[in-house]
């Protein structure tokens, strides 16, 4: 694999992220922008195998993708935002997997300290 996947899939990866914000009726603007990714090279431990990880850091949020040999995606970016129907609770982030022609994905709920 490339150390720089595909923008085109990148920008699958990108739009996956932000339908699932989409979703919870919030929203994210443009981020993630798969242009202002960093990239680095990252083998298993284990089975030898590398991956490409895609890191988007240094503005309000952080996330990163996963490219799998294989052809799996695993992606987490930051929402950090209130959730819409629940007072307690806030958007940490949204994650996405699968592969490219299937990608699935939740948010990550998480309950304001007490």
């Amino acid at each position: 694999m490339a150390l720089h996947p595909d923008p085109a899939l990148g920008d699958v990866v990108c739009a996956a992220l932000r339908g699932q914000v989409e979703k919870l009726g919030l929203t994210i603007g443009d981020e993630p922008v798969w242009a202002e990714a960093s990239f680095a090279e990252e083998a298993d431990p284990y089975s030898q195998e590398v991956s490409v990880i895609a890191t988007w850091r240094g503005k309000l949020r952080y996330g990163t993708a996963t490219f799998f040999p294989d052809g799996r995606i695993f992606a987490e970016y930051q929402v950090l935002l209130p959730h819409p129907a629940r007072e307690d609770s806030y958007v940490e982030s949204v994650q996405i997997w699968g592969r490219p022609e299937k990608l699935r994905g939740d948010p990550v709920i998480a309950e304001y300290m007490k």
